[in-house]
């Protein structure tokens, strides 16, 4: 089975929809999804994930199930350079996430007091417990680190989604920590992460990327990827995002 995990296109977060930009960016998405064979297509509820599917579900003269889980990642608490403020889990200082081992554990990252003391554990049990669900449904049902592959198939799934929600899922699928996946992997907007079953033993399944954050799409077209996924490379970079938490 093969998943394409799909971060929305650049995002107009204050309207809940695209740029300009991002519409150019999944137009040119869709040229390269709608032909393939895709079994199912899944899209977060939220404004930009929507109108991403939106040009290839026409393309392609499909529709889409939406699933309130695939939602961006809902995960609050009060991360130490933002002491009495509730804010995202996923996007902490360097110099703050890295002093504790626990984060670079697949398990032990929920143990953090401020993770504890947030609703990281709650978020992320749900996410993980339906996407599992869905799998289930698909074939693969998760015994331990890997799948019991109970219908083997070489099916395509198909989600749209958000950049920390995508991180989240493959933490489950990797057996990776998120922390170190949120803060160490950029998908740029509108980009295809591939992700696919590998069977060496009959009946026991594991997955592998194959691409992750592919905007091939984009340069194939001449449509230069955007920045907003990104920090900046050199404190002080001119038009580039040094925090938005600081």
């Amino acid at each position: 089975m093969k998943l394409l995990i799909i971060r929305h296109g650049e995002p107009d977060y204050v309207h809940d929809t695209l740029t300009e930009k991002g519409w150019r960016e999944v137009r040119l998405l869709a040229r390269r999804i709608a032909p393939m064979d895709v079994k199912q297509y899944y899209v977060s509820p939220l404004g930009r994930a929507q109108d991403t599917a939106r040009p290839t579900l026409e393309l392609a003269g499909r529709t889409a199930i939406t699933c309130d889980w695939l939602r961006e990642f809902t995960g609050k608490v009060e991360k130490p350079n933002l002491p009495g403020q509730q804010s995202i889990a996923w996007d902490w200082l360097p110099q703050d996430w890295t002093r504790d081992e626990r984060f670079f554990s697949d398990t032990a990252w929920l143990d953090n007091e401020v993770m504890a003391a947030g609703n990281v554990r709650q978020a992320y049990e749900n996410v993980i417990t339906h996407f599992d669900d869905l799998l289930a449904q698909h074939g693969y049902v998760r015994q331990g680190r890997l799948y019991h592959a109970v219908r083997p198939n070489n099916d395509t799934l198909v989600f749209f989604c958000h950049f920390a929600l995508e991180c989240v899922l493959l933490s489950r699928l990797l057996n990776a920590s998120p922390m170190v996946l949120w803060h160490g992997l950029c998908a740029a907007p509108s980009s295809v992460t591939t992700v696919v079953t590998e069977e060496r033993r009959p009946g026991i399944a594991c997955f592998r990327m194959l691409q992750f954050g592919d905007v091939s799409h984009l340069l194939a077209h001449g449509e230069q990827p955007s920045f907003m996924a990104r920090f900046c490379e050199c404190y002080g970079n001119e038009g580039e995002i040094a925090d938005d938490n600081d």
